[in-house]
């Protein structure tokens, strides 16, 4: 066991190595520098930790951080005290605490022997300031609370000892004890230690909170999906009239046709529409006319009645009757067959249906989005289609837009999708590289963002976390030649239009060109004029025509 005597000499001798310089900002105990930091503040960080990462993360980042402050006054102790006994240093560790302000520490019993592989220790702990900010923040606890002492006790002791010693509370201040009071022992002495090594562990933070960034994104991901603006992305003067032109029809009752080419979000314009909408609360249901075989589509819509004809073994509403009180998307509504047309007909004109093989009517409150690829009014022309539901559907007609008429918005559109498809398939991925974007803006986009959506979920797919899609892993090879073919004239169409929409003049874009050529050249005239497709000449009168109508304004 320790000398009483010795314990009293090393505190003293630990206290004459505690320095305040006030004057250069700092606090030593001997090599080591210190700092004082509020316990409120450790409390409010304690409280963010939990929080944010849970309570095992929070508790093992302050166990861990304990180990490490403890195997440091272990190697102080050490060092200050070469000669000191096992038992001597041992039980200066719980002076170091009370020094440090951390906890009043009362031995119960304690031993230390490292020849003889013997460690045990009980302590009191009174005043933890731990359990003190613990209880500030969440009240009396259910289990300990004392993390940051617990791995100061084990590093500390673990260190003096050779190996690792493992401390546990079993009593504790938080949870409404007396006092606190810890039991330490080596580890292989415990049965049921694995419970506790886990906080020991080293766990990369950084991770968890891209963890946890990536769950928000596939929530966020969920509700855009849900919300029907999550893909409605863009900045192009194409896009913002559309989007205006929805915004301003959704709260009435009107009949909306959206015209289109397939793929460029007919469908999300549509719920865009129901949701900000009276009918928000109702459903929103969406049938693709051109996916129904044309001898069901009148029962899809309207319903059926048992042994109307052979198969109808029960009696079903159709889509009208489940959008009640909601939203009717009717995607290539010119693909219904002039039976179903007069039919629609009738539920515009009336608000009745009639299921297949009823006799009965039905009033149904539906608002009806209808939405084509082709040209009514041709079809209409060409007895395709009648012309007094074409009317009928027509009071409120909206023009989306294909990509290729809005390459302002890829960039953004490709945030999006990079976005969403990271999380959907938990990945980190940031952007494109600058040749991809190239090919993206380059490219014809026959399918419109629908087939740009496919081709960044491919990118992400390829793509390994923390790097940028590049080239290969977009387009396959033909279609980034026919991509590549195109995209200078693009890129020098993108230039223009940038200009024209910044209001740059002529003279700024030549003075531009002209500084960018001599810079790529080094200051090379000769270089930089075959650069420009012109003579040195020409190149010099240029400059200095620049430069002396810089020095008049």
């Amino acid at each position: 066991m320790a000398t009483p005597g010795s314990h009293l000499k090393a505190g003293t001798e630990m206290r004459s190595r505690l320095r305040f310089l006030p004057d250069s900002g700092q606090i030593w105990l001997d090599e080591q520098r210190m700092i004082m930091v509020h316990a409120g503040a450790m409390g409010e960080l304690r409280r963010e930790l939990i929080e944010t990462l849970g309570h095992d993360r929070a508790r093992g980042a302050l166990t861990r951080m304990g180990f490490a402050s403890g195997t440091r006054d272990a190697a102080f102790v050490r060092r200050l005290f070469p000669n000191a006994s096992d038992n001597d240093m041992y039980v200066m560790g719980p002076q170091l605490h009370n020094l440090e302000g951390i906890v009043n520490v009362k031995p119960v019993k304690f031993e230390m022997n490292a020849a003889r592989g013997i460690c045990e220790g009980e302590f009191i702990w009174e005043n933890s300031y731990e359990a003190e900010v613990h209880r500030a923040h969440f009240g009396v606890d259910t289990a300990p609370a004392c993390w940051m002492q617990i791995g100061y006790a084990a590093g500390y002791t673990s260190e003096l000892f050779g190996s690792f010693v493992l401390y546990r509370e079993v009593e504790c201040a938080a949870t409404g004890d007396r006092h606190c009071r810890i039991i330490g022992r080596p580890l292989e002495r415990w049965d049921d230690a694995e419970q506790d090594l886990k906080y020991f562990q080293p766990e990369s933070l950084a991770d968890r909170l891209l963890e946890l960034q990536t769950q928000v994104e596939q929530l966020r991901a969920s509700i855009n999906e849900q919300d029907g603006a999550g893909e409605l992305i863009g900045e192009s003067e194409s896009f913002k009239i559309a989007f205006e032109m929805i915004n301003k029809v959704a709260a009435s009752q009107v009949t909306v046709m959206l015209l289109g080419e397939t793929g460029v979000g007919k469908e999300m314009f549509a719920r865009r529409i129901h949701e900000l909408s009276t009918r928000s609360n109702g459903a929103f249901v969406a049938v693709n006319c051109a996916a129904i075989p044309e001898d069901l589509i009148e029962s899809e819509l309207f319903g059926v009645e048992k042994g109307a004809f052979t198969g109808a073994s029960r009696s079903r509403p159709g889509r009208f009757e489940r959008a009640h009180g909601g939203t009717l998307f009717l995607d290539e509504v010119s693909e219904l067959s002039p039976a179903a047309q007069a039919k629609l007909l009738r539920v515009l004109e009336e608000g009745e249906i009639e299921r297949i093989g009823d006799t009965a009517v039905r009033r149904v409150d539906v608002r009806v989005i209808v939405a084509t690829n082709i040209d009514l009014e041709a079809a209409v022309s060409a007895g395709n289609f009648r012309a007094d539901l074409y009317y009928r559907l027509n009071p409120y007609p909206v023009a989306i837009p294909p990509l290729r008429d809005r390459l302002h918005d890829i960039p953004l559109l490709v945030h999006h999708f990079i976005e969403k498809y990271s999380a959907t398939h938990g990945k980190r991925i940031a952007s494109v590289s600058d040749e991809a974007m190239g090919i993206l803006l380059g490219y014809a986009w026959p399918g419109n963002i629908r087939e740009l959506k496919n081709i960044i979920e491919r990118g992400v797919i390829l793509t390994a976390s923390d790097a940028a899609i590049d080239a290969d892993s977009l387009l396959p090879g033909e279609s980034r030649g026919r991509a590549n073919s195109s995209s200078e004239a693009t890129r020098v169409d993108n230039l223009l239009e940038y200009a024209i929409q910044h209001e740059l003049t002529f003279d700024d874009l030549e003075s531009r060109l002209l500084k960018l050529a001599v810079d790529r050249k080094d200051g090379n005239l000769s270089a930089a004029a075959r650069l420009l497709g012109m003579t040195r000449a020409q190149l010099a009168y240029r400059l200095k025509r620049e430069a002396t109508n810089k020095e008049v304004g």
